[in-house]
């Protein structure tokens, strides 16, 4: 059955629709396809901090822009076993790591490689963002045993160079073919707030659902704004707008997980309780991502009780070993 590709103006058109109506069609697409009461939760760690080539206009790791971040070199090994073994006990089911780069090179690549298989010894799904792919090194990821790889498009086509100039979306898309072509599961979203309109938003969310095959996972970021940014002064989305974009990526990829990313720490437990009935069932799960902070630990495992949530444990995953029951086989 050929999967149906949607156009932006049918996005639009959810977009507009009344936010009751929009949440129960994304509430009953996301029971067709998921536990409704289950979120899958991941653990996000920087292991290159800083210095990065790119202009992305919203980052604090751009080495272009003074955000008072010290640059950090790639973490030690035995840091990010230390760091992996202590989300898995946290409850988290997949360890992701993200590094400051705009490509790299093949020997940093195999130090994340190394990374990538203290993470598995942990029983958990690994993933990595790392910037843009040349497709041979893809395929050692996969032979690694990567799980996931996150490239977000962040934004529209007819936004992206108010955001990025120094690459383009196609160079983006162009890294996911890699991702996806290696047998890699593609984790791709992008940030909201950044100053683009409700058009951008629905071109943004079509463009990620008609994709040869959408991605597994979703995250959607709300822009935490960073002083010493060129948007460190754009002005708040509105919430309501950030749950109908939540509603509308439900209903356009209802397959994927959806993830709340970075700018959930400013998201009220109200307005995240209606993230989740919209389509949401993924979160990041820990006190940083990347370089911003996020939600308190001690508050997510609350809100979870008091909204009857459940963590997805994703078939693959040996959460129920010992996290040191498999002895390393990558040495520090």
């Amino acid at each position: 059955m050929t999967r149906p590709r949607w156009s932006k103006q049918q996005a639009l058109d959810l977009f507009a629709k009344p936010f009751n109506d929009l949440l129960f069609q994304a509430q009953t697409v996301h029971r067709e396809h998921f536990d409704p009461n289950a979120v899958q939760v991941s653990t996000l760690l920087s292991i290159k901090t800083g210095a990065c080539p790119e202009d992305c206009k919203y980052c604090s790791q751009s080495a272009r822009y003074d955000t008072g971040l010290e640059r950090e070199r790639l973490l030690p090994l035995d840091e990010v076993r230390t760091a992996a073994r202590r989300a898995r006990e946290k409850g988290a089911s997949r360890f992701c790591m993200g590094a400051a780069w705009r490509n790299p090179t093949d020997t940093q690549l195999e130090r994340v490689i190394d990374m990538v298989r203290v993470v598995k010894e942990t029983g958990m799904e690994a993933c990595v963002t790392l910037g843009m792919l040349q497709p041979q090194q893809a395929t050692r990821l996969k032979e690694a045993g990567l799980d996931y790889y996150n490239h977000n498009i962040d934004t529209s086509a007819e936004f992206y160079d108010q955001v990025i100039t120094t690459r383009s979306i196609d160079d983006r898309l162009e890294t996911l073919d890699h991702v996806r072509d290696a047998g890699i599961n593609v984790c791709s979203g992008g940030i909201l707030g950044m100053g683009e309109s409700r058009e951008d938003r629905a071109s943004f969310l079509t463009t990620l659902a008609n994709l040869e095959r959408a991605p597994e996972s979703v995250p959607l970021n709300m822009l935490v704004r960073i002083p010493g940014t060129p948007m460190a002064d754009v002005p708040a989305l509105d919430p309501i707008e950030f749950i109908r974009t939540i509603a509308v990526a439900r209903i356009l990829m209802p397959s994927s997980h959806v993830r709340l990313s970075a700018g959930r720490e400013g998201l009220s437990e109200a307005i995240q309780a209606w993230c989740f009935f919209a389509g949401a069932n993924s979160i990041f799960y820990g006190e940083k991502l990347l370089t911003t902070e996020n939600a308190d630990a001690a508050a997510d495992e609350a809100m979870f009780e008091k909204l009857g949530l459940t963590p997805l444990i994703p078939d693959g995953c040996q959460l129920d070993e010992p996290a040191d029951s498999k002895p390393a086989s990558v040495s520090a």
